[in-house]
C-alpha cells in the first residue's frame, strides 16, 4: 500500500551554477488531491469538493473548507476521519476525507454542484456579494486597533514560522495574529487558499469562532476568495504581502474589514477599513 504522503517529496535534480552543473537532492512542496466527503447517520453522503493540497492537517481544511463555504458549521460535525469506503482504492485512503455529520447533509443549492478546484486557484461558494449578503453580516467595528509597526512586524514574523517553506521554497502559508503581533497559529500550503481553511479549520475545530480580536496574514496576494473566508471566520483585518483583487476591496469595504495589501519593509497600502489602523494623516 502506498504509504501516507506528507508536505515534502524528495526529488533528484540538476543544478547548474555558472557553467558547471551537478546532481543533487532535493525537496519539493507535496501536492496530492484531496477529496471532502459529507456522510449523514441514515447513510447519505455526497461528495462536495477535490483540492489539490499539501498533505497534513488534512481535518482541518476539510472543516475550514465546509466553514468558509457556508456549507457545514463545526457544531454540525460528529467527527472527521480518514476514509475507508471499499469503493476507495488502498492508495487513495489518506487523500479522502469523511466529515461525518450530526443530522442529515443539508439541501443546499451549494451542494448540488461539484466542487473541483486546483492548488492555483480557490473554490467560491457564492458567486458574488449579493450571494454572500444572504449569509454574512457585517464585521463589528470592535476594539482591534494596529500600529504601523505592529503591521510591519507581521510578514518577517510569518516567514520565520514557515518551517516547510524554508525546505522547498514552494508554499503559501497564512497565519493569525493577535492585536499585539503575536502569532497564535500558522498553517502552509501550496495553495494560499488551502492554508486559510486550515487555519479556519483549526479554530472552527478547536471552538475559537469567532475569531473578532485576529489579524489574517497570508503570504501571497489577497482575493476575494481570502476574504471570504476571513469574512465567515469572522476575522477583522486581513494583510497581504502582495496586492488584493478589485473584489476583495470591495467585499472589505461592504462588511466592515480592513485589508491592507504590499506590506513589505516599513510601507503598505490600506485598502479598506482605515479606522482600525492608528497613524496620523498628513494633509
Amino acid at each position: 500500500m502506498k504509504k501516507r504522503p506528507g508536505p515534502t517529496t524528495r526529488a533528484r535534480i540538476r543544478e547548474i551554477t555558472g557553467s558547471v552543473a551537478h546532481d543533487r537532492r532535493d525537496d519539493l512542496a507535496t501536492e496530492e488531491p484531496l477529496e471532502i466527503r459529507l456522510t449523514a447517520p441514515d447513510g447519505d453522503r455526497k461528495t462536495v469538493a477535490i483540492t489539490m493540497r499539501t498533505p497534513g492537517h488534512d481535518f482541518e481544511l476539510a472543516a475550514g473548507f465546509l466553514q468558509g463555504e457556508g456549507l457545514v458549521r463545526s457544531g454540525d460535525v460528529a467527527a472527521i476521519v480518514y476514509c475507508t469506503d471499499e469503493d476507495l482504492p488502498p492508495d487513495a485512503r489518506y487523500n479522502t476525507v469523511t466529515v461525518r455529520l450530526r443530522g442529515p447533509i443539508p439541501d443546499l443549492p451549494a451542494l448540488d454542484r461539484h466542487f473541483l478546484t486546483s492548488s492555483a486557484c480557490g473554490v467560491c461558494g457564492s458567486a458574488s456579494l449579493d450571494a454572500l449578503r444572504d449569509r454574512c453580516v457585517p464585521i463589528p467595528e470592535g476594539t482591534l486597533r494596529l500600529t504601523p509597526d505592529i503591521l510591519y512586524g507581521l510578514p518577517d514574523a510569518l516567514r520565520r514560522a514557515q518551517g516547510v517553506f524554508g525546505k522547498t521554497g514552494g508554499l503559501h502559508a497564512a497565519g493569525l495574529f493577535s492585536a499585539a503581533g503575536t502569532l497564535v497559529a500558522l498553517r502552509e500550503d501550496v495553495g494560499r487558499h488551502n492554508a486559510v481553511d486550515k487555519l479556519v479549520g483549526w479554530a472552527a475545530l478547536a471552538g475559537r469562532l469567532p475569531l473578532a480580536e485576529h489579524v489574517l496574514m497570508v503570504s501571497g496576494r489577497a482575493s476575494y476568495e481570502i476574504m471570504q473566508k476571513a469574512l465567515a471566520a469572522g476575522i477583522p483585518a486581513v494583510c497581504a504581502v502582495s496586492a488584493p483583487s478589485s473584489l476583495a476591496v470591495d467585499l472589505a469595504r461592504e462588511f466592515g474589514m480592513t485589508l491592507v495589501g504590499f506590506l513589505r519593509g516599513e510601507r503598505c497600502n490600506v485598502y479598506a477599513g482605515q479606522e482600525r489602523i492608528i497613524a496620523p494623516v498628513m494633509e
